[in-house]
C-alpha cells in the first residue's frame, strides 16, 4: 500500500507528528528505531513545557505513550527499524529501512542527531575506557575519582552538575567562551570541587589500560598542561542523523537538511523535515516539537490539495 504520509524518527519531534497525524486521520507510517532522542540520558529536564521536572526516559516513554495513543486503525508503528534510505518513488517516495520498504505520498524527516565523537588522540583507543559520552549512564562508575568535561554548552555543564555528586573534582574544558545558560554555568560553578576553563582545547588523552590523564592546550596563551584523570565525558554536539536522504533533500556543511522555518518544507516538493536533523538555528525538544507541529499542518493542507 502507499501511505499518505511517512514519518522517519521517534524523538520529540517525530512523536508530535504522530499525535497531530493520527488527530487529522492521514494515513501515515512511523518508522522509529526507538523513542528515545537525545534527552534519555538527561537526569532531569526542567523546561519541557508543562511538566515542571522529568527525567529524559520519563520524557521518551510519555512520548511514545502519546504518539500511540490516537494510532490505531490510522498510523502502522514500524518499531525497532532504521531507515536506510530515501528516494523517489512514482509521484511519492520510498523509504527502505532495515527490515523492509514503504511508500509515501509525502515524507517527513524527523530523525534527529546523534553525539558528536571526541577526535583527539588517544579518544577512540580509550572510549569506555574512561572515555564516555553519557554522564547519567556512567557518571557512578568514577565515584570519588577525578574527572573531565569537554564541552562549555548547556550539555557540558549539566553533565559536570551530575558528575560532582559522585567525583573528588571535576575539570570544564570550553573551547571558547562558555556557551551554557548563565544560571547553569553559576550553580556549577558553586561547588569547590568544580573548575571551568575557557578557550581550552583538548591535545591529547594518555593512560595504560584506562586513561590516566588529559593534556589540554590554552589557545590565548598556546600553552600545554597534563591533568590527572581517569575519566574523560565529552559533550562536544552532535550529527544530524540525515545520511539516509544524501541526495534527496538539500543539506546545509554540516548535513543538516535544509528547511523552510515557516512550514519545514524541504528542498524537494513531498518533504519535510524537524527537529534537530534540520538547519534550525536553535535545537531544543520543545522547538523540535514545535517544528513538527508546523509541518504536519502544512502536509495536511498538501496532501488535500494533491486530491
Amino acid at each position: 500500500m502507499t501511505y499518505d504520509l511517512a514519518i522517519i524518527g521517534g524523538g520529540p519531534a517525530g512523536a508530535a507528528a504522530a499525535v497531530y497525524a493520527a488527530r487529522k486521520q492521514i494515513r501515515t507510517v512511523v518508522i522509529a528505531k526507538d523513542w528515545l532522542g537525545q534527552s534519555n540520558v538527561s537526569e532531569k529536564i526542567e523546561n519541557w513545557v508543562g511538566t515542571v521536572a522529568l527525567s529524559g526516559l520519563e520524557l521518551s516513554q510519555a512520548l511514545e505513550k502519546h504518539a500511540k495513543a490516537y494510532g490505531a486503525g490510522v498510523i502502522d508503528f514500524k518499531d525497532g527499524e532504521a531507515c536506510a534510505a530515501l528516494s523517489k518513488s512514482g509521484d511519492g517516495f520510498a523509504v527502505a529501512t532495515d527490515k523492509g520498504s514503504y511508500e509515501a505520498r509525502a515524507v517527513l524527516i524527523a530523525s534527529g542527531s546523534s553525539r558528536r565523537k571526541l577526535e583527539v588522540p588517544g579518544a577512540a583507543e580509550y572510549e569506555n575506557k574512561g572515555v564516555t559520552y553519557c554522564a547519567t549512564c556512567d557518571g557512578p562508575l568514577y565515584k570519588g575519582q577525578a574527572v573531565a568535561v569537554i564541552g562549555g554548552g548547556n550539555a557540558g555543564f549539566e553533565a559536570a552538575a551530575q558528575l560532582l555528586a559522585y567525583c573528588t573534582s571535576v575539570t570544564l574544558l570550553s573551547r571558547s567562551g562558555f556557551k551554557a545558560d548563565p544560571g547553569t554555568v553559576q550553580a556549577a560553578l558553586k561547588d569547590p570541587k568544580m573548575k571551568a576553563i575557557e578557550f581550552a582545547v583538548p591535545k591529547e588523552i594518555k593512560g595504560g589500560k584506562f586513561v590516566s590523564s588529559l593534556v589540554y592546550t590554552e589557545t590565548k596563551s598556546s600553552t600545554d598542561t597534563e591533568i590527572p584523570v581517569t575519566g574523560i565525558f565529552a559533550e562536544v554536539g552532535s550529527v544530524p542523523n540525515s545520511g539516509f536522504a544524501k541526495g534527496i533533500a538539500a543539506t546545509d556543511a554540516f548535513g543538516h537538511i535544509v528547511a523552510d522555518p515557516r512550514n519545514q518544507r524541504a528542498s524537494v516538493e513531498g518533504i519535510w523535515a524537524a527537529g534537530d536533523v534540520t538547519d534550525g538555528l536553535y535545537h531544543q525538544n520543545n522547538i523540535a516539537a514545535g517544528d513538527a507541529v508546523k509541518a504536519i499542518e502544512d502536509i495536511y493542507i498538501w496532501l488535500h490539495n494533491k486530491k
